[in-house]
């Protein structure tokens, strides 16, 4: 390595971690205030917190380190240039592709591992995060109980409490409403002056020990009408101890097998077999569309091959129903020999058990060749009239006798709704799986270009610098921002544009690098050139020489 890489690189490494580690904050407490309202109240232990922001973390991987690239790269660059070491360079016979190397093959390093990380990292750290956020949505809030408030947190119970001390373990005016057994008609009220509130069971159980109080207790009717019973228990107590099991607060771990189907927890490879598997999804709906709405039309016309003719099918039912070797034959033959001396009695015998079996033989074929026909035939049509007279007839419906009329239009309109439900409910099958069909697409492809993005916003960032010539964190920052805001709002409107089917998915996630590109090779070109990236004198001359010829084409009238 000559000194020029291991100048640049030492250059470069330090402000890309720095600027990294800043682009990960930034964007992690962006997300992190999307799921405050979730988090909020639950009360989670510090642990669970940094894992839920690990995961988190890993997943804007591919995000950040783009940003990271473009800010670093204007910085160093731009720090050469401040101090007319970029100049030297330049004079010294150094181009500018050659002072770029070593930040190309950063680029490129930091490309191969923002692919890996959404392609590895990413899907596990998804399912991760996920599966721990529906636990903590689905969890209840932390038992928090105030003064003069119902808390309804425990199932079948209402507590309210009138006073509470600043110890947080006295209290007074407890009220108390059991409604677990209201199901059996069981209602209980407890009523106390004052007593404790603590925890027990290292954190597991809530125990309310209440002093000076009553119970009432109504329990189910006895008896129906006038006769009818109402049961009501009052008990006092002096002291009593009320037990809860916190258990309902815990968190509860769901299975993470539930999740891993979503795109965003795939990999490449499970995201193409998934974009197969719906194609085929989808020409099955459409063969099964078309198969249901092709049996209500009788009259359509088959493909003669798919027509069995009288004699295949009797074959094919004579196949079927061929009887088989009888092993018990020469037994029957045996035993009637046995039975009648007479040969000729024997014979004839032998020969009406033949004609017996062949009989209902050629029943039961003759049965089968009937059902075919009938099943390939449909049901029977209605007899239509006046078909010599087509030309004199208003509608199709007059071909037929006027009684049937009715049954004929209201069979046409059931069948009419029928296939109407059918193709909407098809259609908006088909259009679900068609934009699931287009996020697993452009999740495919965005993994290569979030990749390439990186490689291509060095050719952005380190023209930038050269040009303006700045330094530090103020410059470059701004600049970076702007390309990088750039960046986000195409990457957001062609996920719009593909999931609305106004592109192809796959050409919808290759906008942002095809747009990038030209800039970045455009910057680039003038960086190389020396040249300033808009130059004030040549359009202030445009526009001087511009209203120079107006001024000498004015017409001035003539005088006299």
């Amino acid at each position: 390595m000559k000194q020029i890489d291991k100048l640049l690189i030492q250059s470069f490494v330090p402000p890309f971690i720095v600027t990294f580690m800043i682009a990960m904050f930034v964007l992690l407490m962006q997300i992190l205030w999307l799921y405050i309202d979730d988090i909020a109240g639950k009360g989670l232990g510090l642990f669970l917190l940094v894992e839920l922001m690990a995961y988190k973390s890993v997943t804007l991987i591919p995000m950040a380190l783009p940003l990271a690239i473009l800010i670093s790269s204007v910085m160093v660059l731009g720090n050469l240039a401040e101090r007319y070491e970029l100049a030297s360079f330049k004079s010294a016979g150094v181009p500018l592709w050659r002072i770029m190397l070593p930040m190309m093959f950063f680029a490129g390093g930091a490309s191969l591992f923002s692919y890996y990380s959404s392609n590895s990292l990413e899907p596990i750290a998804n399912l991760k995060f996920g599966s721990r956020m529906y636990d903590i949505q689905r969890q209840k809030p932390a038992l928090r109980l105030d003064p003069g408030v119902f808390n309804d947190d425990f199932d079948g119970y209402a507590i309210h409490i009138g006073q509470k001390e600043t110890d947080n373990r006295s209290i007074g005016d407890i009220l108390i409403y059991d409604h677990a057994d209201a199901t059996q008609g069981r209602l209980s009220q407890i009523m106390a002056q004052d007593g404790e509130m603590f925890l027990a069971g290292e954190g597991k159980y809530f125990i309310m020990n209440l002093r000076d109080g009553h119970q009432y207790i109504e329990t189910k009717p006895s008896g129906y009408g006038k006769d009818a019973n109402y049961p009501f228990i009052r008990t006092n107590f002096k002291s009593w101890q009320k037990v809860f099991d916190l258990g309902e607060f815990e968190l509860n771990r769901t299975n993470e097998d539930l999740f891993k189907q979503n795109r965003s927890m795939l990999s490449t490879g499970q995201l193409r077999v998934a974009v197969d598997s719906i194609s085929a999804k989808i020409e099955d709906r459409k063969a099964s569309m078309h198969a249901g709405m092709a049996s209500y039309f009788y009259f359509m016309r088959q493909d003669s091959s798919q027509l069995d003719s009288t004699a295949q099918v009797a074959k094919a039912t004579y196949k079927e129903n061929k009887p088989k070797p009888n092993r018990k034959k020469g037994t029957m033959i045996e035993k009637v020999r046995a039975r009648y001396d007479n040969p000729s009695e024997v014979d004839s015998i032998l020969s009406d058990l033949e004609k017996e079996q062949k009989l209902d033989q050629n029943k039961r074929i003759n049965k089968k060749i009937a059902d075919a026909r009938r099943k390939s035939a449909g049901p029977k049509p209605i007899a239509q009239l006046n078909t010599d007279q087509l030309d004199t007839i208003q509608s199709f419906l007059q071909t037929f006798p006027t009684l049937d009329h009715a049954r004929i239009l209201g069979k046409a309109k059931t069948f009419a709704r029928s296939l109407h439900n059918q193709s909407e409910s098809a259609t908006r099958t088909l259009d679900r799986m068609a934009e699931s069909k287009v996020k697993h697409i452009y999740q495919l492809h965005t993994k290569y270009s979030m990749a390439l993005v990186c490689f291509i916003f060095l050719f952005i960032g380190a023209p930038m610098g050269a040009i303006i010539r700045k330094g530090g964190f103020g410059y470059p920052i701004l600049i970076s921002i702007i390309f990088f805001m750039l960046f986000i709002v195409l990457t957001i409107f062609c996920r719009k544009i593909a999931e609305s089917f106004v592109l192809p998915a796959a050409v919808a996630a290759w906008i942002p690098c095809a747009v990038l590109f030209p800039i970045g090779l455009f910057l680039t070109v003038k960086a190389m050139n020396d040249s300033k990236l808009v130059n004030v004198d040549r359009i202030t001359a445009f526009f001087s020489k511009l209203f120079k010829k107006k001024q000498k084409t004015k017409v001035v009238p003539a005088q006299g």
